[in-house]
């Protein structure tokens, strides 16, 4: 069988011996700017791109194939390796699929613990970001300020379910654990200092001269060029369409609590940039609601389903029933009903949403992603047309691409 270069059409039209000014290069994939195993093709016009081409497929782990071969909660903890730096919205996403297709009714104090997880997860992610494209266009303080506020955020993690990075925090029907004693005051006193470090970013960046020349004007994707190439969450917003899932479509109790949907008109990187420093703001405006939330709530942190469910550990150490019902459901799995589902939650990236097509086996006949690093790496081809060589590491790190989730 005859092997099949993807790349050949894009060969065919390139003449590597050229009388002009143009030349081929490739950018990564090993190169620190391309955040992951990131391959661009370039053909440069001096130091323009004349045009671009994304190649993936270099970390590809099959997790997809990986979740059809697997019962339904033992794939939950793989999720954590999609966008690693906010694990706990992956697990959440699939998790909320897993109980739509279910039809789960979630106890009100674990949707509550699972807004906070999921809202100090946007805030380490945007924070890490900031670090990285910072760090990307030559601003080193930043990224020392934003890891030390992610440090404190992670600590939060780290006394809730003993992991900083991937979590695995939620549970198909709930949270395994409640929040453990002061951990809502360690909470509240992150939440009073970290607007004033965001203040700090905002005061070294802002009117930073050189921050401003390297992005403003770069990097620009109109509206409908945003909604040609499926881009969502800060990459959608950045460009003045104000869609968030968690308003247009709220889960949780999302539609409980009051924030806003910021939007940037520049269209611009630096817009973008302005853009996350407000919605780290509305995140901790969002945690700060959800604390007086929690008090109210009843103890109750998982759904009662027992023919998907294990029991609390009490009864099951209590009682026979309850003890065979979870060893059959640890070692041979769920059967969720015949059916399909798809279901999108606001990653801190994006829209990311899971198909499963169940067949009312143990492990789901299909399972999709879609993830939104996935669709600002396609947008690349066009985005970097016309840039300059040194604009390729600013729009990239813009972007806010991980590639777990586009190699998948």
């Amino acid at each position: 069988m005859q092997k099949v270069n993807r790349l050949q059409p894009f060969f065919e039209n390139l003449v590597f011996e050229r009388d002009d000014n143009h030349m081929i290069i490739n950018f990564g994939p090993q190169h620190p700017s391309s955040h992951g195993q990131l391959r661009l093709i370039l053909e440069l016009d001096g130091e323009k791109v004349a045009k671009a081409v994304p190649d993936i497929g270099y970390l590809h782990r099959g997790m997809e194939k990986m979740a059809e071969n697997m019962i339904y909660n033992e794939f939950l903890p793989t999720t954590d390796r999609m966008d690693y730096i906010a694990s706990t919205s992956n697990n959440y996403g699939f998790a909320l699929a897993v109980e739509r297709l279910l039809d789960l009714d979630v106890p009100r104090r674990a949707k509550v613990i699972r807004m906070m997880l999921l809202e100090l997860s946007r805030i380490t992610s945007h924070l890490f970001w900031l670090a990285t494209h910072a760090l990307d266009v030559g601003a080193m303080t930043i990224f020392l300020y934003c890891f030390r506020e992610r440090e404190f955020a992670m600590d939060l993690f780290e006394d809730y379910c003993g992991a900083r990075l991937t979590h695995s925090a939620v549970r198909i029907g709930g949270v395994p654990l409640d929040l453990p004693k002061g951990w809502l005051e360690n909470l509240a006193k992150f939440l009073d200092k970290l607007p004033n470090d965001i203040a700090d970013y905002e005061g070294l960046l802002d009117q930073n001269r050189i921050w401003k020349m390297r992005l403003e004007d770069v990097g620009i994707i109109t509206p409908k060029m945003a909604q040609s190439w499926g881009c969502s969450g800060p990459m959608l917003r950045g460009s003045g369409i104000a869609w968030d899932l968690r308003k247009e479509e709220p889960y949780e109790l999302y539609d409980e609590v009051e924030f806003d949907v910021p939007v940037s008109e520049t269209c611009d990187s630096y817009g973008r940039y302005k853009l996350h420093m407000k919605e780290l703001r509305e995140s901790i405006k969002i945690l700060q609601q959800l604390i007086p939330m929690y008090k109210e709530t009843g103890p109750e942190l998982m759904a009662h389903a027992p023919s998907y469910i294990s029991a609390p550990k009490e009864q099951i150490m209590t009682q026979n029933y309850s003890l065979m019902q979870h060893f059959v459901l640890v070692t041979q799995g769920m059967r969720p009903p015949v059916g399909e589902v798809y279901v999108a939650t606001e990653s801190p990236k994006g829209e990311l949403g899971f198909y499963i097509n169940s067949q009312g086996d143990p492990y789901p006949y299909r399972l999709k992603l879609r993830a939104p690093s996935f669709w600002h790496t396609s947008i690349l081809q066009e985005l970097l047309v016309g840039t300059y060589l040194a604009d390729v590491v600013t729009i990239i790190g813009n972007a806010n691409i991980v590639f777990g989730e586009i190699d998948r």
